[in-house]
């Protein structure tokens, strides 16, 4: 197939629309069913090319749930412990444990389920079964993976009524080195971003702290690699192999802190076991209560848990999450790292990122400030590293 025609661009009067390669090769896809829209495709080729560096850089199968152009999470397979099935919505899902690709998908669609909501999904393997039936019972618009199982795919076809996009891409294409956009009729040209990320980037510590754990490295390898493919301005807050909080396209570095932090910070507290054993009614479906968990630990507590309204959404009426509560908590919180696309030009980014546990933090240096944001960093025995990398992606 050397072209696809498109039903409109990334509006409905944006007609007509097509993919197709330039240089008149085939496309390195096969459409195995759906159509899938303009936006689809970006998701898709961006997500894709995600998962594969992850996987490469840390040797495990790794999934990516996407949503308008950047990543709301990204995940390495792991098993997740009964409390995070839980928090992530997929503790009924029998086999959960045999599938590290299923796991890598659970987690990254679980981090931020509001942002996930209608996301696209790439799978650095073989899409399995139990990853098939993951997917299925989630509000998603299509997938891309180098290929499916029969029986998997036989499970993704019977989505949205048939309608679901799943697209199988040749794992080994590799595009040109130069790359081009066109904005306003002119052409953009550039080298593509082949920076490679693995655990030599990070060995330029410059706080006194100087431990970095494997763990950790692992960590800050997720959440760079997340940001190659985020767009800019970005911060990713990462932990136990998965992005936990991604913070893309603010015009503040401080905003995309905040943003990333509060994203980690309902990761952290929705796996408490105050949230896990809320009873709701009957007839909440499984969106509705992932907005009300985040409702009733917001600030707004009373919308869904108030006197008057909690029966609407509640079996039993739930305690107050006091706002105390939460904060004390959070302070327990430690190990978790931090990435930036650039560099952070005030030492208020670190003082943001140490109330939501951060203990590792990796930027590419360069600002008039970095002695004051790596004093900021010894003041509470973080380790930090300068890349010397920046990765804008727009």
């Amino acid at each position: 197939m050397k072209e696809f025609e498109l039903k409109y661009g990334c509006n409905p009067n944006q007609k007509p629309a097509r993919i197709f390669m330039s240089g008149g090769q085939d496309l390195p896809i096969e459409i195995l069913n759906g159509r899938p829209g303009y936006i689809n495709f970006l998701d898709a080729f961006n997500s894709w090319q995600l998962v594969k560096e992850l996987c490469k850089a840390v040797n495990l199968p790794c999934a990516t749930s996407f949503k308008h152009v950047s990543p709301t999470s990204a995940a390495v397979g792991k098993k997740l412990d009964q409390r995070l099935k839980k928090a992530c919505f997929v503790d009924d899902i029998e086999g959960l444990d045999d599938s590290l690709l299923a796991s890598a998908y659970a987690r990254a669609r679980g981090t931020d389920r509001m942002s996930s909501f209608g996301d696209f999904v790439a799978l650095s393997h073989t899409c399995d079964e139990i990853t098939a039936k993951v997917i299925a019972r989630e509000v998603c618009d299509g997938v891309i993976a180098p290929n499916y199982s029969q029986s998997a795919l036989k499970i993704l076809k019977q989505k949205r009524k048939g309608t679901f996009n799943i697209i199988k891409i040749d794992k080994d294409y590799e595009p040109q080195v130069l790359e081009q956009k066109q904005v306003f009729g002119i052409t953009f040209e550039q080298n593509r971003n082949n920076a490679v990320i693995d655990e030599t980037l990070f060995s330029n510590i410059v706080t006194k702290n100087k431990n970095l754990p494997s763990s950790a490295l692992e960590d800050l390898i997720v959440a760079m690699i997340t940001l190659k493919y985020t767009q800019s301005n970005s911060v990713c807050f990462s932990y136990d192999g998965q992005a936990i909080g991604v913070g893309a396209g603010q015009q503040s570095r401080i905003h995309c802190v905040r943003l990333a932090a509060q994203k980690a910070d309902l990761w952290h507290l929705r796996q408490l076991e105050k949230t896990l054993s809320l009873q709701f009614a009957p007839n909440v479906g499984r969106p509705e209560k992932n907005n009300i968990i985040d409702i009733y630990l917001s600030d707004d507590y009373a919308m869904v848990a108030g006197d008057g309204v909690w029966h609407k959404y509640f079996a039993k009426k739930p305690e107050p999450f006091t706002k105390e509560e939460k904060q004390e908590y959070l302070k327990k919180i430690s190990g978790v790292a931090l990435a930036s696309d650039a560099f952070f030009p005030f030492s208020d980014n670190i003082e943001r990122a140490k109330k939501s546990g951060v203990s590792y933090v990796a930027e590419p240096g360069g600002s008039i400030r970095d002695d004051e944001v790596i004093k900021c960093c010894d003041k509470y025995d973080m380790v930090m590293a300068f890349t010397g990398l920046r990765l804008f992606h727009h």
